[in-house]
C-alpha cells in the first residue's frame, strides 16, 4: 500500500507544471526573451529587422501572477512559439536598477522608467508599433498594454490581435476576443 501511495504521489507531482526557471535577479526566464542593452530605439530596430513585434514584459521578483503566466500560459507550445517567432520580448524588472533608454532619449533605471510610464502591476505586457516617434515615451506609443495575468485564450488572442494590427481598425480587442472565443467554440 505504501508503494502504491508513493507511486501515486510521484505521478501526481509529475503532472504539475514545472517551476519556471528563475534568473539571478529572481525573475522568470524563458528562451524567447532577448538580452539587450535596454535601448528601446535599438530594440525596436532589431525587432523590425527580424520581422517581429517589440513587446516589453514588466515583472518583479516573487510575483505570483508572473509565475502563473510563465507556468500556465507562456509555457504552452502555441504561445511560446508565437513569442519566439513573432515577438522580440524584452524583460524589465519593476524594481530593477539597469538603465533603460526610452524612445525620447531619456535614460533611467528600470524602476524609475516603469514609474514614469505609470505601470503599477506585474506582469504587464506592453506592445509597441513598428514606428515610434523619437520624442515619445514607450507607454504613449504602445498599441496595447495588458496589465495582470490572463488565461491562455486571452493571451493568445491578444498576441494575434497585435500581429494583425487589430488596434488600427474599428474592432477593439474585447470584441475581437469575444469573436475569436465564439469561433473557437464552434
Amino acid at each position: 500500500m505504501i508503494r502504491f501511495r508513493y507511486a501515486l504521489a510521484l505521478l501526481l507531482l509529475s503532472a504539475l507544471p514545472a517551476a519556471a526557471e528563475l534568473g539571478d535577479d529572481g525573475l522568470h526566464k524563458a528562451s524567447w526573451m532577448r538580452q539587450t542593452f535596454l535601448d528601446l530605439r535599438e530594440d525596436l530596430a532589431e525587432a523590425n529587422a527580424a520581422g517581429r513585434r517589440l513587446m516589453l514584459l514588466v515583472e518583479q521578483r516573487g510575483c505570483i501572477y508572473c509565475r502563473k503566466m510563465h507556468e500556465e500560459v507562456f509555457a504552452l507550445s502555441e504561445i511560446a512559439q508565437a513569442l519566439d517567432e513573432d515577438y522580440f520580448v524584452v524583460q524589465l524588472n519593476m524594481f530593477g536598477d539597469l538603465e533603460v533608454t526610452d524612445f525620447d532619449g531619456t535614460i533611467l533605471p528600470e524602476k524609475e522608467m516603469i514609474a514614469r510610464w505609470g505601470l503599477l502591476f506585474t506582469p504587464t505586457m506592453m506592445f509597441l508599433p513598428e514606428q515610434v516617434p523619437q520624442e515619445s515615451m514607450a507607454a504613449e506609443s504602445a498599441v496595447a498594454i495588458m496589465p495582470g495575468a490572463f488565461g491562455p485564450a486571452t493571451t493568445r488572442n491578444l498576441l494575434r490581435w497585435v500581429l494583425e494590427h487589430g488596434y488600427a481598425g474599428d474592432e477593439p480587442f474585447q470584441k475581437y476576443h469575444a469573436r475569436m472565443l465564439e469561433s473557437q467554440a464552434e
